[in-house]
């Protein structure tokens, strides 16, 4: 089973929320279609990521898509789905964090197709040559306060406040769609559901001002199947750089999902064919595990990289390979250690102190406190619970030197099967 066009695949995803009147008639091969991106991180998330997905597979069909960079908006802060006015950040916070999301689009997007290759904008190039009066006659005039009022945005900050550096928001977005209707002939925005206002803002600014037609179409938020919002864990939102969510972490979030929710995370985020993911939907009744991992596996491979993707499983067995033991475990790579110790407890000791060879009752109480007292070690290894890398600990009086740190700088050790930490040899 395939699907020919892009709104009914959309559809078909699950990712389709509304769409303006007529866009069915702009949806050729060659159409633009553009979606923003806010500088308020020097990483984008997965909330980021369906936006991502949405250029890619519009891509596919035909499309040519367009990331533009909020580089000027991103100095003023969107209202839309928020209770309370935005901190503004600095200028060079705002530069930096569009350099380092700018590095991300350009590995998930592609910009090297032959015939639809992606586009990359950044709006502060629409405002940095216009001074206030000309924005103010030229952009401002375009909507009136009653119309700006009758936005969901704003509405809902009436009672609570909104600055006018705010409320002028949708001007800035508005004009954003009129520049690349009119520079780069785009009559197509998408986004979330709760950028509707900003979109037919700019349907309405090229309509007036551009003698034009332009199009929106909108995604559904991201939630999980209790209605909650989707893309967070228990550390906190899942981000696509690996210095705010590791691999790691990345890969154990897609692995950890909730049964109910992996049709909808396969269609969001899979670019299998139609086919290949229905299968894989048509086997989450019969092996959750098995398709969440060929999911996690695929985005971890697509955000990270397969080299990334080979040290994480690495890494899964490490911590959980039922197989893997003392002499296995040397064949584990050291990015994997690496990567193991930024993501369960990790204790630092120096080389001299193990030169000569340490009891274990010394390193792991007082120079690596794994272990609460001495006490609390000799419990655990009468009941057969403590192992250094995967051999079990028989003798409190049992000694570690620099032999027994793997790759000349790691010890895993573990107190029964869900109590494992790292000693760094530094």
């Amino acid at each position: 089973m395939e699907i020919a066009s892009f709104l009914d695949e959309m559809k078909w995803r699950g990712m389709h929320y509304d769409h303006t009147p007529g866009v069915e008639s702009y949806l050729k091969p060659g159409a633009r279609g553009y979606i923003g991106f806010d500088p308020t991180s020097d990483s984008l998330t997965i909330g980021n990521f369906v936006q991502l997905m949405i250029l890619t597979i519009f891509q596919k069909h035909g499309g040519q898509p367009i990331a533009l960079m909020g580089g000027a908006t991103g100095r003023i802060g969107d209202p839309s789905g928020k209770d309370k006015e935005r901190d503004l950040k600095s200028l060079e916070e705002i530069e930096h964090n569009v350099e380092q999301q700018t590095i991300l689009i350009k590995a998930l997007l592609d910009f090297d197709r032959p015939h639809n290759p992606a586009l990359l904008r950044n709006n502060f190039d629409f405002y940095k040559s216009m001074n206030v009066l000309d924005f103010l006659r030229d952009v401002g005039k375009t909507l009136t306060v009653n119309y700006m009022m009758s936005k969901e945005s704003v509405k809902n900050r009436i009672e609570t406040g909104i600055s006018f550096t705010e409320f002028s928001y949708q001007l800035l977005q508005g004009y954003d769609f009129q520049v690349l209707y009119n520079d780069d002939n785009c009559a197509l925005q998408m986004g979330g559901s709760d950028q509707w206002g900003n979109i037919t803002a700019g349907t309405e600014f090229i309509r007036r001002n551009s003698g034009g037609k332009a199009y929106g179409i909108t995604t559904p938020l991201l939630t999980k199947s209790d209605g909650t919002k989707m893309g967070k864990s228990e550390s906190g939102a899942i981000w696509l750089s690996a210095h705010r969510t590791s691999p790691y972490q990345f890969y154990q979030y897609w692995l950890n999902a909730d049964d109910a929710d992996v049709e909808r995370l396969i269609k969001y985020f899979s670019l299998k064919s139609i086919s290949e993911m229905q299968k894989m939907i048509d086997q989450i009744s019969e092996d959750p595990r098995e398709v969440k991992r060929l999911l996690a596996a695929e985005l971890t491979a697509r955000v990270h990289g397969e080299g990334s993707l080979a040290t994480v499983e690495q890494v899964s067995t490490l911590l959980f390979s039922k197989s893997l033991n003392a002499d296995s475990i040397s064949e584990i790579s050291e990015d994997a250690f690496q990567m193991v110790a930024s993501d369960i407890p990790a204790f630092t000791c120096k080389p001299d102190i193990i030169t000569n060879g340490i009891r274990i009752d010394d390193l792991f109480t007082s120079e690596c406190p794994i272990f609460s007292s001495k006490g609390d070690l000799r419990r655990s290894v009468k009941g057969n619970a403590v192992s250094i890398n995967k051999s079990k600990v028989t003798d409190v009086d049992h000694t570690v030197s620099n032999n027994d740190f793997l790759h000349e700088k790691y010890l895993l050790v573990e107190n029964g099967k869900r109590n494992k930490f790292i000693v760094l040899l530094n």
